[in-house]
C-alpha cells in the first residue's frame, strides 16, 4: 500500500465545525483478503491454547469459533475459504503475531477501505457509499459466509473491504465516549482499541459512523458471525 494522507475521523465538541485533521499514512503491506477457516486452523493446530475448547473465557465469549463442531473441524455447510468469524480482537492479533504481521491501526484500515475499484478516495462517490449501506442494511442469514475474493477488488489489490464482513483493527475502541454522555467532552484515549471512519468530518458518510459505532461498542472478547480480520506489516 503506498504512502498518503488521511483525513481523520474527528469528533471535537469543543470545536464544532472545524476541519478534520489530517495525518500520512507509511507505506505498509497488508492481505489481500480476510484470514480464512482454513487458515485459522493451521494456526490453532500450532497454537492449542486458541482453540475452541482451550480457550480462555478472558480472551473469547462463549460463541468464539462458533462456526467449529469441534477445535478442527468445521460444522456441515461451513466453507474453508469463508472468511474466518466468531473471533476474538485477542484472538485475530495471536494469529498476526504467529505471521509476523499485526493488526491495522484504524486510519490504516480506512484509508483503504476509501478506494473503490477505480479511485483511492471515493467516500464522495454516491453508488459507492449506497453499496456499503445497503450491505449493512442485511440481516443476518442461516447460511454461511460465502468464500473471500468474490466481492470486488479495490485499487490497491484489496479483496471485500466492504460486502463480505467487519474487521478487527488493532485500536477498535480507542475513541470510546466515556463517562456520561451529555457532559463528556473528552474521549479516554488509554483504552486498548481504536475507532475511527471512512472520512473524517463528512456528515453525510454514514456509512463510517456507522463503523465508528459499531467499533465503540466491542469487547477484545467479542466473537459475532459478521466479523474477521486480515493483518499487516
Amino acid at each position: 500500500i503506498p504512502p498518503g494522507t488521511f483525513e481523520l475521523f474527528w469528533l471535537d465538541m469543543k470545536k464544532p465545525g472545524s476541519p478534520a485533521p489530517k495525518i500520512e499514512i507509511l507505506s505498509f503491506k497488508m492481505m489481500s483478503h480476510a484470514v480464512t477457516n482454513q487458515d485459522f486452523i493451521g494456526f490453532v493446530k500450532n497454537n492449542p491454547e486458541w482453540r475452541k475448547s482451550h480457550v480462555s473465557s478472558i480472551f473469547a465469549e462463549k460463541d468464539y469459533l462458533f462456526q467449529f463442531e469441534s477445535d478442527l473441524k468445521l460444522k456441515k455447510g461451513v466453507l474453508p475459504n469463508a472468511p474466518v468469524n466468531y473471533v476474538s480482537w485477542f484472538a485475530a492479533r495471536a494469529y498476526c503475531a504467529s505471521q509476523n504481521m499485526r493488526l491495522p491501526m484504524t486510519n490504516e484500515w480506512e484509508y483503504v477501505g476509501s478506494a473503490s475499484e477505480t479511485a483511492k478516495k471515493a467516500v464522495k462517490d454516491p453508488d459507492f457509499l449506497k453499496r456499503i449501506l445497503e450491505w449493512y442494511g442485511k440481516p443476518q442469514t442461516n447460511e454461511g459466509l460465502p468464500p473471500v475474493g468474490q466481492t470486488y477488488r479495490n485499487v490497491y489489490g484489496l479483496y471485500d473491504m466492504h460486502g463480505l464482513i467487519w474487521e478487527w483493527v488493532e485500536d477498535f475502541n480507542a475513541n470510546l465516549v466515556t463517562g456520561e454522555s451529555r457532559s463528556d467532552s473528552s474521549f479516554n484515549r488509554d483504552l486498548f482499541c481504536g475507532s475511527g471512519s471512512l472520512s473524517a468530518g463528512d456528515k453525510e458518510n454514514y456509512a463510517a459512523f456507522m463503523r465508528f459505532a459499531f467499533r465503540s461498542s466491542l469487547k477484545g472478547s467479542s466473537a459475532t458471525w459478521n466479523l474477521g480480520f486480515r493483518c499487516v506489516k
